[in-house]
């Protein structure tokens, strides 16, 4: 089944995030690699696709885990939430309708 992971970042995460962010990337390629990873991207603090300064206010990543508990391990291991680049991450089943 799919699980959307949902993170909310800290105050001022941007250097905590560059830093984690080759780790990050490691585990997001491997779900890639399994063929498991549906989507996966920050939320820009601004309307534009590079914010520069402004960061990220948080994370979405849709891939499928086994079960929501398998989603949840994963999650709770993220190299982001362990750098404190995230203050809240939110795991639920999701169903995708479309596209087909």
């Amino acid at each position: 089944m799919l699980y959307a992971i949902i993170s909310t970042d800290t105050d001022n995460s941007l250097d905590k995030r560059k830093s984690a962010r080759p780790a990050h990337l490691a585990r997001l390629q491997e779900l890639q690699d399994q063929g498991r990873l549906i989507l996966a991207g920050p939320h820009p603090a601004v309307d534009c696709d590079d914010p520069g300064d402004a960061g990220f206010t948080g994370s979405l990543v849709v891939a499928e885990f086994a079960d929501l508990e398998e989603a949840k391990q994963w999650a709770d291991a993220d190299p982001y939430l362990e750098a404190g680049v995230y203050a809240k991450v939110t795991v639920k089943p999701f169903k995708k309708v479309l596209p087909q």
